[in-house]
């Protein structure tokens, strides 16, 4: 059976809704929202007010971890400070899901590169998970989506020390690249059975750089906007974002995303995901209006 991904053109707050509902899947008990709350000085980030509806329909919190890199979210003081200059807790309740240590270890028994994972101890409290995400370009990884969310995204800030450094803390930014993409992998798979099925993701297509949200200085988007998709699988709704780039031929940006998602071998995030059998590259694309 192949993965569906629904996709649909028009990018507003309400058809991120009409998306989920098309969807039919209804995220049960406490809901954790993971979303990116954009670094200090980031212009490209999706904004508290787009998610509104999404958010207030599963009733769920917004989740986010510390970073791993000096700027506004590296610890939890200007982690919170980022996150009410940029009126997250204005709409919905956040939790900083690695505010306080000590950090949730999560085996990764199948693992490729990494046999654990280390992710802020709060998510332990939340039956499912929504995973809202900015599809752009990567300076490390490549692309950005739902596997990443799922890895460095849930991540504690030490987690993406050890995700960036293919389990070894002291190559955080010098670890061989493929097995940093391959540790990304596994590290997502861990989140993905915590929640067992508990799980959908939202990709929108929109503001696409070459940089991530996470940059203060990132360029401006070089690609037009494409659409928003949502999925059951991860590894289906990052590879058909893909395939939508790849599809853009008359799009004068699409060159620059493409250099920047071949050039670090994006791809292979979601080759290794696909490997450990948590999603399939395989899906059926289901456009609507």
């Amino acid at each position: 059976m192949k993965s569906k991904v629904y996709f649909t053109k028009t990018i507003t707050p309400e058809k991120v809704l009409d998306l989920y509902q098309l969807l039919g899947k209804e995220l049960p008990g406490k809901v954790a929202v993971k979303v990116h709350s954009g670094e200090p000085g980031n212009q490209n980030f999706l904004k508290p007010t787009f998610w509104k509806p999404m958010v207030e329909h599963v009733h769920g919190t917004v989740v986010e971890c510390n970073t791993a890199y000096d700027g506004g979210r590296n610890t939890t003081e200007k982690h919170l400070q980022t996150i009410k200059a940029h009126g997250w807790n204005h709409y919905f309740d956040v939790d900083l899901l690695d505010a306080e240590g000590p950090d949730l270890e999560l085996a990764i028994p199948n693992g490729k590169v990494i046999k654990k994972n280390y992710v802020g101890k709060n998510i332990i409290n939340y039956d499912s998970l929504l995973v809202l995400s900015h599809f752009k370009g990567h300076p490390m990884g490549g692309y950005g989506g739902a596997l990443k969310q799922l890895s460095i995204g849930a991540a504690s800030s030490f987690g993406k020390v050890y995700i960036h450094g293919a389990g070894d803390v002291n190559k955080f930014w010098d670890a061989d690249h493929d097995s940093f993409l391959e540790s990304m992998a596994d590290a997502a798979s861990s989140v993905v059975e915590l929640f067992k099925g508990n799980a959908v993701y939202i990709n929108v297509m929109k503001n696409m750089s070459v940089d991530c949200d996470c940059c203060a200085v990132a360029e401006d988007p070089c690609m037009k906007d494409i659409g928003m998709l949502i999925s059951l699988d991860p590894v289906a709704i990052d590879q058909a974002c893909i395939d939508l780039v790849y599809a853009a031929k008359e799009d004068p940006g699409q060159a620059h995303l493409l250099e920047r998602i071949e050039s670090r071998n994006g791809i292979h995030t979601i080759e290794a995901a696909a490997a450990l059998g948590y999603g399939s590259r395989e899906y059926e694309l289901v456009e609507v209006e």
